[in-house]
């Protein structure tokens, strides 16, 4: 309270005082006005019992309820109508299910299964090519309705380039074990990435997948169960997929079609496509190191541009800086240097 008082008197904002403090301003000025501000009078404040709060009979009364026979195997949101039906109402459904877990009798009945609180996927800092890649499978629509091709394609996480991508008819392990051999052997990167990221598709865990994996030495890394923000740089590559203005929405008339469509979207994407998340550069060219380059050709421009014409600026030029760290699940990404790390959340 000290601190906050030769603050204030310092000329500093008191409301950013308190904030600092942990207590609200509004708090603080009601202990001025009682006279007392050099005292922190949380602790022994009258904090009155809520008006609409159970009794301890009234607990009692709600618990037994639950222990009929009738009641004993059914949750709240089915006890509460039928004794309203019966003429009955002891407490809201949500003060039922506070009080039950309070006692601790809010559990799993019958032979439903404890819910399992998954783990987020390991973070992992990728500071350049071919040290993290991501795949996962979507599908085509196919001529006849129902059916459907299947696009793999496996993405490099620091530079975005598709490293590997194949159609088929079916979707299986044995295919992708495949597209990852080739794709390792196309970038000549043997015993690399150090982590493949995918979802939890049977085709992504499956056995064989996973025996050439670490025959490769190549970690497998898995998202959580429905949850598809933990694989957010193939989801947001089929998004741009499917999206391109060329792109058959009606589906393709047969597989070399759609062969023939991925493969110049994959050229497009490689090699003309300007990136946001990598500073507009190619794919290709982040991968090949030519963005260092690039970049700091963009960064003279604009100083020179300044330079010339300075009231045209009200502050620094554009930030041409290279990102230099992507991270692949981020635990808690603002708390990092937001010029050296990218934020894919």
């Amino acid at each position: 309270m000290e601190v906050i008082f030769e603050a204030a008197a310092s000329g500093a904002r008191l409301f950013k005082a308190c904030e600092k403090v942990g207590i609200a301003s509004s708090t603080y000025r009601r202990w001025q006005d009682q006279g007392n501000v050099l005292e922190d009078q949380r602790p022994s404040a009258d904090r009155p019992t809520p008006v609409n709060k159970l009794s301890i009979a009234e607990r009692e009364q709600l618990l037994s309820v639950f222990h009929q026979p009738e009641f004993e195997s059914l949750p709240p949101s089915q006890v509460v109508p039928t004794l309203a039906d019966q003429g009955v109402y002891l407490a809201s459904e949500s003060t039922c299910y506070r009080v039950l877990h309070e006692a601790e009798q809010q559990h799993d009945r019958g032979r439903a299964r404890a819910r399992q609180r998954r783990s987020k996927p390991a973070e992992y800092a990728a500071t350049g090519p071919n040290q993290a890649w991501s795949w996962d499978v979507t599908w085509l629509k196919a001529p006849v309705r129902g059916m459907f091709f299947y696009l793999y394609m496996i993405v490099d996480v620091f530079s975005r380039k598709i490293v590997g991508w194949e159609v088929h008819e079916r979707e299986c392990g044995e295919l992708a074990s495949q597209l990852v051999r080739r794709a390792v052997m196309s970038e000549g990167c043997l015993r690399c990435p150090d982590i493949l990221h995918a979802d939890n598709g049977s085709p992504q865990k499956s056995s064989t997948l996973r025996a050439t994996l670490e025959q490769l030495g190549i970690l497998a890394s898995y998202s959580r169960p429905r949850v598809s923000n933990d694989n957010p740089y193939s989801e947001s590559l089929f998004r741009t997929t499917k999206y391109r203005p060329d792109y058959p929405a009606d589906g393709f008339d047969g597989l070399e079609q759609a062969r023939d469509w991925v493969l110049a979207f994959v050229r497009w994407y490689n090699e003309v496509h300007r990136h946001s998340a990598i500073k507009f550069v190619t794919p290709v060219e982040r991968h090949t190191g030519a963005d260092v380059e690039i970049l700091k050709q963009r960064e003279v421009v604009y100083a020179q541009a300044k330079a010339q014409k300075p009231e045209r600026w009200s502050g620094n030029t554009r930030d041409w800086s290279r990102p230099a760290i992507v991270m692949l699940n981020p635990d808690k990404p603002e708390n990092e240097d937001s010029d050296k790390l990218e934020n894919v959340a």
